[in-house]
């Protein structure tokens, strides 16, 4: 995620980090060159004039950016609720090591104590979620804060973050058992672990449900269609300003349409994807400070202004 204050002046022309810019650069630069042909041609192709009026770009220009809007704004939405839900974790997190330090009772000298150990496991998992959206294969993230005869356990699982749950709450069960923490406690403590999996399994929602392809596909042919055929409607009444008009509109139209793919996709790895990684970071030091522990690692912070 680009975290910057807004550029103003002669940056906000030259800035290319976490611009759509370089995304289509390929297809703005052949449009340009192309404009540019048909206004050295005057629009003649091979002794054939290609006649275009402005009139039909003005009835799908519209609709097109009407669409374009629409699904920027679907692509959005999704975009805003993967946020919210790695918000909800962060803030369970916190819930989870307040209830399970303070209204857990400890245990009696010589046995384990099983509140730091779902403690670690809350952070585990999250980092095994964050792996799994991004199509990573669980490592040392998790394994840091598992036992090795666990992650042996737990790698074998097909959704990782699932059965890190699932032992969480075989632990619950044994605090009860134990009689360590009385049945609203467990049930408070059962509801901050149900609130998690919620948010887990709304976010493997987004990650497997993309906007439908024949809905992209079409604003995809529209847009290139328009902007390829706009210098044909432009060259007669623009002359010599047809590529400067043109790279305007084909900057915004391809810029849009690009802009929508990215962000649909909230869980990647790209300068304008959510943070994941710094997410994670906050909810392990949250858990450490919770637990007491003096050596914990900083905030990440963006890198070229980019926070991953």
């Amino acid at each position: 995620m680009i975290v910057r204050d807004r550029p103003t002046g002669l940056d906000l022309f030259l800035l290319m980090r976490g611009s759509i810019l370089p995304r289509i650069s390929k297809i703005l630069i052949f449009n340009i060159a192309l404009a540019t042909a048909v206004t050295v041609t005057h629009g003649m192709f091979f002794q054939f004039k290609v006649t275009l009026s402005p009139i039909p770009f003005s009835l799908m220009g519209l609709p097109l950016a009407i669409f374009l809007g629409f699904r920027n704004t679907a692509a959005y939405d999704r975009y805003w609720e993967a946020r919210k839900l790695w918000g909800e974790l962060l803030l369970r997190c916190r819930n989870l090591s307040r209830q399970c330090l303070y209204l857990v009772d400890a245990p009696a000298p010589g046995q384990e104590d099983l509140r730091p150990r779902m403690l670690y496991r809350a952070v585990a998992f999250c980092h095994a979620l964050r792996l799994q959206l991004r199509g990573t294969p669980s490592g040392a993230e998790v394994q840091a804060f598992v036992s090795l005869q666990e992650w042996a356990d737990v790698a074998k699982a097909s959704n990782h973050s699932a059965a890190l749950m699932m032992r969480m709450g075989a632990d619950l069960g044994a605090l009860r058992r134990a009689g360590l923490a009385d049945p609203q406690v467990v049930a408070q403590i059962d509801s901050t672990l149900s609130a998690m999996t919620n948010a887990a399994a709304s976010c493997e929602r987004i990650n497997s449900t993309p906007v439908p392809f024949s809905y992209t596909l079409l604003l995809h042919r529209t847009a290139y269609a328009y902007c390829l055929l706009l210098p044909f409607g432009l060259v007669d009444t623009l002359t010599f300003m047809t590529p400067v008009v043109v790279a305007i509109v084909a900057y915004t139209f391809f810029g849009l349409d690009a802009l929508g793919d990215e962000i649909e996709e909230p869980f990647g790895s790209s300068p304008n994807d959510l943070p994941l990684d710094a997410i994670c970071r906050s909810i392990e030091i949250t858990v450490r400070e919770a637990l007491g522990e003096e050596e914990i690692p900083p905030p990440l912070l963006p890198v070229d202004y980019c926070l991953m």
